[in-house]
């Protein structure tokens, strides 16, 4: 190799080397600030990250995979979002309206024809709006929907023919309200809408939200169950209280939410991911790839309904504010306007989403332990980290 080469390709590593370093400078680590709330809210692990002008400020990652064992989490390791799906599904529908396949208005009759003539009358009006709102008639998660999930489990078929199913069944119940009057928050809603979108789209919302959204985003971590894979810890294991201990789950049969709720809930995938995602959301159309227009994402960010408060709702779950389509509206008194949010769990992890449109600012929290204390500590979390972010304190 001549000396001019030598040299040449000596600066090259060189000017990468400080590219890289400089890249790495850019992001602040969180882990000094989330490392307390491990022990103050008994978590496995934690997970953050801060998102301004479609660019990650801080992200931190702390805690282990599983309780008990040294297997520290790292900005890479997959995490559960729950009902944070919710927004993929309705970006997906919101693309199939913006070619033409479905309608805003888009009726459940409409869409399964076929299924009319058992199907409860007032639930052959129900809008596709009025699932992603939540103001569909449908009952929030109530025995009937849980022990149909439970059946589902002995039937034959692909995931989008065991959504149909569902339908063919939940079709003879009677609403419990005039479809668009309240809130309830009912993932059936949205396991309807999963199946609206396979009856039109020709594929299975599984595969479709990895074609369409994981994929054009770069959400190379983004998958659908549980975020470990069988018998490994791999990821972030979920985990919950049982009889006041807490407990790891592996994947499996109790691992995750039923696949057949898939768009309602099973998406996960690294912190640094779902600030990808927040971070595209919070642009409304600022930013590339073009999946829809931006007048379409703002209004997938515009509140519908006020959501009655809930005292005692599980985390994850709405429990006051406004409800959009796939997202919500909160007020916070730690922020001077009303904020985009969402929350998710399957009961084992938990994930909070936090949007601020007119300051272009995101943040994303993530937890492998579900209940209260969990949703206390992102909460507080959420409150800090704004303040330090946004309010300079």
């Amino acid at each position: 190799m001549s000396t001019n080469r030598l040299a040449f390709r000596t600066t090259l590593m060189a000017f990468v080397f400080i590219f890289v370093a400089g890249a790495a400078k850019a992001q602040t680590s969180l882990n000094t600030e989330l490392a307390p709330f491990l022990v103050r809210y008994d978590l496995p692990a934690l997970a953050a990250a801060v998102v301004k002008d479609g660019k990650i400020l801080a992200v931190g990652a702390v805690g282990t995979r599983k309780t008990g064992a040294k297997i520290p989490v790292t900005l890479n390791d997959r995490f559960h979002l729950g009902s944070d799906t919710k927004a993929m599904t309705a970006l997906l529908a919101a693309m199939l309206v913006e070619e033409g396949k479905l309608r805003w208005n888009s009726t459940v009759a409409e869409v399964f024809p076929e299924l009319v003539d058992k199907m409860d009358h007032r639930l052959r009006r129900v809008t596709l709006e009025q699932l992603l709102s939540h103001t569909s008639g449908i009952p929030a998660d109530n025995e009937a929907f849980g022990n149909l999930l439970s059946k589902s489990m002995f039937q034959d078929g692909n995931l989008d023919e065991l959504r149909y199913w569902l339908i063919q069944q939940w079709r003879m119940l009677p609403l419990v309200s005039e479809p668009g009057s309240k809130f309830a928050y009912a993932n059936m809603n949205y396991t309807i809408v999963g199946a609206m979108i396979e009856s039109v789209g020709g594929k299975t919302w599984d595969e479709m939200v990895t074609e369409r959204v994981f994929t054009p985003l770069g959400l190379k971590t983004a998958g659908l169950g549980a975020q470990a894979t069988l018998g490994n810890i791999d990821a972030p294991l979920g985990h919950a209280m049982v009889d006041r201990k807490t407990k790891a789950f592996l994947a499996g049969p109790n691992g995750d939410n039923p696949a057949v709720i898939g768009p309602a809930g099973i998406a996960h995938m690294s912190v640094l991911d779902f600030a990808q995602w927040a971070g595209w959301n919070v642009g409304e159309g600022k930013r590339g790839p073009n999946l829809v227009r931006p007048e379409t994402m703002r209004k997938l960010h515009t509140p519908i309904v006020s959501m009655p408060v809930k005292k005692g709702a599980a985390p994850g779950t709405p429990s006051r504010g406004r409800y959009a389509l796939g997202w919500g509206e909160l007020t916070v008194d730690w922020a001077t306007e009303p904020l985009i949010y969402h929350g998710g769990s399957n009961g084992k992890n938990l994930a909070h989403i936090w949007l601020n449109t007119k300051r272009d600012f995101a943040m994303v929290l993530v937890t492998n332990i579900g209940g209260p204390k969990a949703d206390e500590a992102l909460f507080a979390l959420a409150a800090q980290l704004y303040a330090k972010f946004v309010d300079g304190k």
